[in-house]
């Protein structure tokens, strides 16, 4: 384990319940750092046939949680952040209202555990915030570094890529050094009771993993209209726009000889535009409020890097060109669904350099000026 804080500096570790932050304070303990450990309540309610589907923020993981901090024999308190998590989640149907895929978890990670905690942290006196993410930090010649987690299958840096320089600088990753295995491994091996739990998969405020359901509760104004082919063919109804994400390949009731995809959506207009897989690959894109980490532009304001623009995808070589608070990125190659609203987390290599908000993308074979809901249906 390589953190950037002395082991006599006190730290506030976030713990859910689960095995990677049970672990996590494990490791900080066994290293000598003195603790306090703290739950994150969000105030959402799970109903008890959905407890099974969950890993996080229940009744049962505020209490494996507690379990584990007694076992360490640390202080642990659990915070009330409902407020806090009712602004996410009214962030979250928002975006989804604007055509846009909404990033709660990085956004969380922004606002919440290495933002509020920190607060937190600075009333108890302590040094900074430990999580159990799977990534890396350094302080190197006086500038924080970010690297990819050494498990590939694990890494979340991409989720890291809007806190800022300050907060990373005070926050530990006491896990990005090891893969998951040995994490489970370790778990056994000091006999902590969530050693075997299941890893969450879902969104933390979506127990049943159907953010369609989490619109219908919250009454979100749906824009229900039509679904057109590239061509403006009218294929197509749809009851809203927010149904749909860039990408979808299913659930848009369009069938034909290829598989469709969404392509494009307009709100506004009640519009879900759907092709070819081919037209679903963005040439370049739109990025804004840049969050750069350990890294200083260059006075050209261009930038050679790889791109990863959603969690799980495989970041591609592409030219950043910044212009103040935004950068438009062109790829080297056409891009699959990549949807505004998502970030966009630029590295060489392993480093992370910072990244920002996906705000447009313009289509293979589209001129920026078109848009494809202009095509009148026929």
């Amino acid at each position: 384990m390589s953190i950037q804080f002395d082991p006599k500096e006190r730290l506030v570790v976030a713990m859910s319940g689960g095995v990677d932050s049970s672990v996590a304070a494990w490791m900080l303990h066994d290293a000598g750092h003195p603790l306090v450990g703290l739950f994150m309540r969000n105030g959402v309610k799970v109903d008890e046939a959905e407890v099974h589907k969950k890993s996080c923020c229940t009744l049962g993981d505020a209490r494996d949680a507690r379990m584990i901090a007694a076992r360490l024999e640390i202080p642990f308190q659990a915070v009330d952040l409902a407020t806090e998590f009712e602004d996410i989640i009214e962030y979250f149907v928002a975006e989804y209202g604007r055509g846009r895929t909404p990033n709660p978890c990085a956004v969380c990670n922004r606002d919440l555990k290495m933002g509020r905690l920190l607060e937190f942290a600075d009333e108890l006196g302590c040094a900074g915030v430990a999580t159990g993410h799977y990534a890396r930090i350094a302080i190197e010649d006086g500038r924080v570094r970010l690297r990819r987690g050494v498990d590939p299958k694990k890494d979340q840096s991409y989720q890291l890529f809007s806190v800022s320089e300050a907060h990373l600088a005070r926050t530990a990753l006491p896990l990005g050094e090891l893969e998951k295995p040995a994490v489970r491994a370790l778990a056994r091996r000091v006999g902590l009771r969530t050693s075997e739990k299941k890893d969450s998969q879902e969104v933390c405020f979506i127990p049943s993993n159907d953010y369609r359901q989490l619109l219908a509760e919250r009454k979100a104004v749906l824009h229900p209209g039509a679904i057109l082919d590239t061509t403006g063919k009218r294929v197509g109804t749809h009851e809203g726009t927010e149904h749909f994400t860039i990408g979808q390949r299913r659930g848009h009731g369009v069938v034909t000889g290829t598989p469709m995809f969404v392509v494009e959506l307009f709100p506004d207009e009640g519009v879900v535009v759907v092709g070819a897989k081919a037209e679903c690959h963005a040439v370049s894109m739109q990025v804004s409020d840049l969050n750069w980490v350990g890294f200083d532009v260059p006075t050209s304001g261009e930038v050679r890097c790889e791109v990863q623009y959603r969690y799980h995808c495989v970041p591609a070589p592409a030219t950043v060109t910044v212009r103040g608070d935004a950068a438009q990125v062109v790829f080297d190659e056409p891009q699959m669904a990549v949807a505004p609203g998502q970030g966009a987390a630029f590295y060489r290599g392993e480093l992370l350099l910072g990244g920002g908000w996906i705000d447009s993308a313009v289509r293979q074979g589209v001129q920026p000026e078109e848009r494809a809901h202009r095509l009148a249906p026929r």
